[in-house]
């Protein structure tokens, strides 16, 4: 269901678009995820806003944590300063990319302006659940979140997904059409040029959610297998105590918190190899990104980067079931050469990714703006 390229059927110069999220800006691959992508909209519609609990806007934050890390919260809309924010926009087709109240917010919001109204599903919050909710608690706790993917799929001219194994879940949820959409890249890692390809996988680098479906423990004991290879991680999560302590412990794992984008990008610069070794993973923006400034890549099996033609062959692959460790020791052999081509095809591949992905946000907005089908 993958497409290579796509170009805008209609003019989007006039467009208007509201997106809504329960994510805040850049603090998850969601977040990062429209941050990145309205940059790279903005100068192409006529107006393009997301309405997201952030600091500084007055939203009341509940109680109840997200699956997976507890040190994020489901956030409450201001409903009335929204819906005066959204009559002055008026836009032309809503996008709800969560689930949650604002998405929710989103779908009524469209309906009462006669707006297309498009979801994205990003999170399969029924393995994150698996992973951190008892029997009781996971059973109850899907059979909310199901009860409100399915009014936004059932309401929706189209529903929006990072990878093709996602598609049945979706129509499961009453989604009547599909689109299977690529990742934009954040503009601080295109303004520069990148350094040359590494040489060898040194340092390793992992970046992202401190959180159990990223595999953190797999990271910490290939530090403690490899103590000849430097380990570097980076971000802020759940398990950012267990990171502090193992980094406490060795000498070979450096931890450097959580980074701004330019600091994350100048860590990347950086790496030899960056891996994302995830027991979940829809997609996998940071490898993305780490391609996009010819770092070689490690990722696991499930995530949804493999489905795209201009990158899956640029992309070095753990197995399903495979330890980390065992994944480093397959990549020990590869030869230097080898090693750097990899870095320049990644490159390549994820800026033609990059441009594909644009062109094709423009085209799934424009076809499904005003509610035309």
């Amino acid at each position: 269901m993958t497409a290579a390229t796509h170009q805008p059927q209609r003019d989007t110069a006039s467009l208007r678009v509201a997106f809504f999220s329960d994510s805040l800006p850049e603090r998850n691959g969601t977040g990062a995820y429209y941050h990145d992508l309205l940059a790279h909209l903005g100068p192409r519609v006529d107006a393009c806003e997301i309405f997201q609990p952030a600091l500084g806007r007055p939203f009341s934050a509940a109680t109840l944590p997200l699956p997976g890390d507890a040190t994020q919260e489901i956030a409450l809309p201001a409903s009335f300063r929204l819906r005066r924010l959204i009559d002055k926009l008026h836009p032309d087709v809503v996008v709800s990319v969560t689930p949650g109240p604002f998405g929710q917010l989103g779908r009524r919001l469209a309906r009462r302006h006669h707006s297309g109204f498009i979801t994205a599903y990003h999170t399969d919050f029924a393995a994150l659940a698996g992973l951190y909710w008892g029997p009781v608690r996971r059973r109850l706790g899907q059979r909310l979140i199901d009860r409100a993917n399915r009014r936004l799929c059932r309401d929706s001219a189209t529903v929006l997904v990072n990878n093709d194994e996602l598609v049945d879940s979706v129509r499961e949820l009453g989604a009547a059409r599909v689109d299977v959409m690529g990742t934009p890249i954040e503009q601080a890692f295109l303004a520069t040029t990148p350094p040359a390809a590494p040489r060898t996988p040194e340092p390793v680098v992992f970046a992202g959610r401190l959180a159990a479906e990223k595999n953190i423990d797999g990271i910490i004991d290939a530090a403690r297998q490899r103590p000849y290879q430097r380990f570097i991680t980076a971000g802020d999560g759940p398990q950012r105590e267990r990171v502090l302590q193992a980094s406490h412990e060795r000498d070979n794992l450096d931890h450097r918190g959580w980074l701004s984008r330019q600091a994350l990008c100048d860590l990347l610069d950086e790496a030899g190899l960056v891996i994302l070794p995830s027991h979940v993973e829809t997609f996998g923006s940071i490898a993305l990104e780490a391609m996009v400034r010819r770092r070689p890549v490690l990722v696991t099996a499930n995530a949804g980067i493999h489905d795209w033609p201009q990158v899956a062959g640029s992309v070095y692959k753990m197995g399903a079931r495979e330890p980390l460790t065992a994944a480093l020791e397959r990549l020990d052999g590869v030869p230097e050469a080898d090693w750097q081509t990899r870095g320049e095809q990644g490159r390549r591949g994820a800026l033609a990714l990059h441009e594909a992905t644009i062109d094709q946000w423009l085209d799934v907005l424009a076809r499904h703006a005003g509610g035309r089908p």
